[in-house]
């Protein structure tokens, strides 16, 4: 009995602290959310959650310091992680307009983040994968869904395999939906744009979904880790589902493809709603991310709209612009404004002005002469007026152009807006060409030109219309600084441009002949270009040349084709020498030079050039050495140029060769007798060998035996080998030299 009665006491205080833990349960206030998940680098990615709290009856014990997601396989719900993401942001979500703050609305934006890797070989299922938070709970003064107080959250986001077909497949989620702080008034049209954007580029397609539940309670506010789907929904109250979410005419509602949320509510209240943003690339869906938030119903003060109206140019009394059926015509002059009228039947309404260009260029919208003002204010009119003044250089070019001209007053808890679509034309001032002409054009065309002449041309550029005018300078078929013109003394006003046509002419012109130049007069009226006609002067020039003529005093060369060249021989030490002269009928400068494959004075050569305009002339002297001879064949190119834009150079090759001494026969003796009676008594071959001759020259003789042993050797060329102290026998003997050339031969030494 003891012992039951004990366990009955600790259930009973079991269920106690149940009790006391529901209330802290119940005050979450829990506005809403979604998640997040963006590619870094590599494998790593950042994901986030993001709470809506209210700031007004939340419980702030509820904050929660960090918060658990769990990542599974879709198809399976397999498993794949929990992680924790610590509390990284905690702010204020501000009003649309601050001057509508109400104390009973106001939220705060709970940031919590880290990164995590998605390695490739884990994160490959082609179904992908989804996130998922689960927590509660929600307001309990929420009107379309039962059991409010109960109901709990789940955040949730599908994303992609990171490999497919083998390559890696980075992808981020939409970071959509701005945080909403504003509240809607009944019986008024409540909007507010919930359209995001893609890191990728991939498209987004927006539609309503209902809340989920999932399995938060009251009993276990926050699951030490999210359960995998399916999640159970919230359940709607009677008459309410996923397509009519609140009561409203038109139910809340959004835009498929740019995200924005529109209600016009017919009852009061707090009231929950899921919107759904799934992303397409190539047609194909790969992920989804969900909001879970709630929008306030409230009666607020009545507020009208707004009034415009819009007057084209022209005297006063115009009639008022009828959209839809009149079209503005703004015409050249000075008169191109529109006129705008502005009424609030509401007091101290204060009206800003906005336009939106509908089919041209927002940038070329004008800004109105005020932007925003106060009507019925102390002091002040009960109508605001502005202009709308085009400049004068604004044109259509005959199409019709639309523009959204929206006043919008500063009522709550959203402005209300009037707008006129105004279509109207415009025409730029009439222009005319500018000209050009030459100021005293030359008697002669094509202007006649030699290398070294200076062709000079004044020019002149006018326009009618006083607009600033140019010159420019072009040629057909060439670039007239690819050969040295341009255009001088450059001035450019309102209507009026002068320059010089300069060009020194040197050799760059020769190979064209004709060079035609094109002079246009060019002004830039509104941003557009024009240009006057095309002036040409063209410019020819003028240029021979005749070869110059080269002679000397070599002997005559054949003139039979791919004859050889002359050849001048010399005993070593010879000294030969020749004149060299040239002339040419155009006096250019001339010039005479020599060159062989090596240096000419190495090989015992000089060359005494004198030149001169028309007249060149040269002494030539050889004294045959050695290196001249190791440098056979060799042939030395003398030529006379001319230093003219094309150049007619005249050559002389002459062959210079150094005559070697003549080679006896090499009859050497093969028996010798020292004996010393003076006959035969020596071996020698100084006469029998070649003679030396710069490198070939006598190195050494050597003596062996018939066993290879050296019994005499000799490095003098006259050498004589008595043969003493060898016995009778044959002798085998070697002379070199020093060109690698070698004598063997045997010798018999006789008994004595």
């Amino acid at each position: 009995m003891p012992l039951l009665l004990r366990f009955y006491r600790e259930l009973l205080l079991l269920a106690a602290a149940l009790l006391l833990l529901l209330p802290a349960a119940r005050a979450t206030h829990i506005v809403g959310g979604e998640l997040d998940l963006q590619y870094q680098r590599s494998n790593i990615y950042r994901v986030s959650l993001t709470l809506y709290f209210d700031a007004i009856n939340g419980n702030s014990g509820a904050l929660d310091p960090s918060a658990t997601i769990g990542i599974f396989e879709r198809g399976s719900n397999r498993r794949l992680r929990n992680l924790d993401l610590p509390l990284t942001q905690n702010t204020f979500v501000p009003y649309t307009n601050i001057a509508c703050t109400i104390g009973s609305l106001s939220t705060r934006r709970l940031v919590y983040s880290t990164e995590l890797e998605l390695p490739a070989n884990t994160y490959n299922a082609p179904g992908g994968y989804y996130i998922a938070m689960e927590r509660c709970c929600r307001n309990g003064v929420i009107g379309n869904i039962q059991n409010a107080p109960d109901a709990g959250q789940t955040f949730y986001l599908e994303f992609p395999a990171v490999v497919q077909g083998g390559q890696p497949f980075r992808n981020s989620s939409p970071r959509i939906f701005p945080p909403l702080s504003d509240y809607a008034c009944l019986g008024e049209l409540f909007y507010f744009d919930f359209g995001g954007q893609d890191a990728d580029g991939d498209s987004l397609v927006y539609d309503m979904v209902t809340p989920l539940n999932g399995h938060a309670s009251t009993f276990d506010p926050r699951p030490a880790a999210p359960f995998p789907a399916p999640y159970a929904p919230i359940r709607w109250s009677t008459g309410l589902s996923q397509t009519n979410q609140m009561p409203g005419n038109p139910t809340l509602g959004i835009h498929p493809r740019s995200g924005r949320l529109t209600v016009r509510p017919t009852r009061l209240g707090l009231y929950v709603f899921g919107v759904r943003c799934a992303e397409y690339r190539r047609g194909v869906k790969i992920g989804e991310v969900r909001r879970d938030f709630q929008l306030l119903v409230i009666a607020c003060s009545p507020n009208q709209t707004p009034q415009m109206t819009v007057r084209g140019p022209g005297p006063g009394g115009q009639p008022p612009y009828r959209p839809g059926r009149d079209t503005l015509r703004l015409l050249p002059g000075p008169n191109r404004c529109l006129s705008l009228r502005f009424t609030d039947p509401d007091p101290t309404s204060r009206l800003s002005v906005e336009l939106r260009a509908v089919n041209f260029p927002q940038t070329q919208v004008p800004v109105p002469s005020i932007t925003q003002g106060m009507v019925r204010g102390p002091g002040m009119p009960d109508t605001l007026t502005a202009t709308l003044c085009f400049p004068a250089c604004f044109n259509t070019r005959g199409r019709v152009y639309q523009l959204d001209v929206i006043v919008a007053d500063n009522g709550c808890s959203l402005p209300r807006r009037d707008t006129v679509r105004v279509a109207f034309t415009a025409q730029a001032p009439p222009n005319q060409v500018p000209s050009v002409a030459m100021v005293a054009p030359p008697t002669q065309f094509p202007i006649s030109a030699r290398v070294g002449d200076l062709v000079e041309v004044e020019l002149l550029g006018l326009d009618a219309d006083q607009d600033v005018v140019s010159l420019e300078l072009t040629g057909r078929g060439f670039t007239p600084a690819s050969v040295g013109a341009q255009l001088l003394a450059v001035t450019s006003g309102p209507g009026r441009a002068t320059a010089r046509l300069s060009w020194r002419v040197d050799c760059r012109a020769v190979a064209r002949g004709l060079h035609e130049f094109e002079i246009v007069a060019a002004a830039n009226p509104c941003q557009e270009r024009q240009t006057s006609t095309v002036l040409v002067i063209p410019v020819r020039v003028q240029y021979a040349n005749v070869a110059p003529v080269l002679t000397s005093s070599f002997p005559p060369a054949s003139s039979a084709p791919g004859a050889p060249p002359v050849v001048i021989r010399l005993p070593l030490g010879g000294v030969y020498e020749a004149t060299l002269n040239g002339t040419d009928a155009d006096q250019d400068q001339l010039t005479m030079t020599a060159a062989a494959g090596i240096n000419l004075a190495a090989a015992g050569m000089t060359f005494r050039p004198s030149t001169g305009p028309g007249r060149a002339a040269a002494t030539f002297r050889w004294e045959a050495n050695c290196e001249a001879a190791r440098a056979e064949p060799l042939d030395v190119t003398f030529t006379l140029s001319d230093q003219t834009c094309q150049p007619q150079p005249q050559q002389r090759v002459v062959r210079f060769e150094v005559e070697r001494p003549p080679v006896p026969d090499f009859l050497p003796p093969n028996v010798f007798t020292p004996d010393g009676n003076g006959l035969n008594d020596h071996f020698e071959l100084a006469s029998m060998l070649p003679p030396d001759f710069c490198d070939q020259r006598f190195a050494g003789v050597k003596v062996f035996s018939r066993w290879g042993n050296r019994v005499y050797e000799s490095k003098e060329r006259s050498f004589r080998w008595n043969g003493r102290g060898v016995a009778a026998g044959v002798y085998y003997y070697q002379v070199e030299f020093t060109d690698g050339r070698r004598f063997k031969g045997t010798v018999t030494v006789l008994p004595k």
